[in-house]
């Protein structure tokens, strides 16, 4: 359970009329929202995955009755005492682009007069965003089989947090670009499918953990291979 702490500037509650007027002591139930790249949301107190990550903040104080709160999020890289930022909202919206451990905790200061109830959460949030991982294949087969039709990087991608990647024909000429790694290119030029063999790719991207990926290699298009007996047809 949140302790709640009260601090009476009057010597005994005997004198504190507010005090004694009260009938509930205000408190908050703080929750931490998972926003995902499709928009869809989850309450979590935990997460363990990929960046870039988008959480949504919510004190949601219960019994505020004439008390007026002051809100504190603090959010903490894992082994540092002081927090990296500060946030004064009840909710707040916070975007995790750097990998590593985070804690996010939530301090409300509810006044009256001279009255203050101090909340504070007794778990925080924890927040670990893995470290970047990424790879990119050699070949696909665009061939409608519904097996390896679309060039992308691999899955099991993580921590991407910036993304380009183009592909060229042999004479230099710009065929496609995407923005987003789990999107790619389907082997089409202007909606017509462009020949088999070889094209190049130009993919630059950067890693939560601050790694940068420079990649520039041959793939190929291979439309007459048939994934179900590893040959060409």
């Amino acid at each position: 359970m949140p302790r709640i702490l009260l601090s009476l500037l009057l010597l005994g509650a005997a004198f504190c009329p507010l005090w004694a007027a009260a009938q509930t002591l205000p408190s908050a139930g703080p929750t931490m929202t998972i926003v995902a790249a499709d928009g869809s949301e989850t309450e979590e107190t935990a997460f363990d995955g990929s960046a870039p990550m988008t959480a949504r903040f919510a004190a949601n104080v219960t019994d505020e009755g004439q008390y007026t709160p002051y809100y504190e999020w603090q959010f903490r890289r894992d082994g540092q005492a002081e927090p990296f930022i500060v946030r004064y909202d009840a909710e707040t919206e916070y975007t995790f682009v750097e990998s590593g451990a985070f804690t996010v905790t939530l301090l409300v200061s509810f006044v009256l007069g001279t009255d203050t109830l101090e909340y504070e959460m007794d778990q925080p949030f924890t927040i670990n965003i893995s470290e970047s991982r990424l790879e990119v294949p050699n070949a696909f087969t665009p061939n409608g089989d519904g097996v390896n039709d679309v060039f992308k990087v691999k899955d099991g991608y993580e921590s991407i947090v910036s993304f380009r990647a183009q592909v060229f024909n042999r004479w230099g000429r710009k065929l496609y670009e995407w923005n987003d790694p789990a999107e790619g290119w389907d082997g089409k030029s202007g909606g017509s499918d462009v020949p088999d063999g070889a094209y190049y790719l130009v993919l630059k991207a950067r890693g939560a953990d601050g790694r940068d990926y420079n990649i520039k290699k041959v793939i190929n298009i291979l439309r007459g291979y048939s994934e179900s007996s590893g040959v060409a047809e």
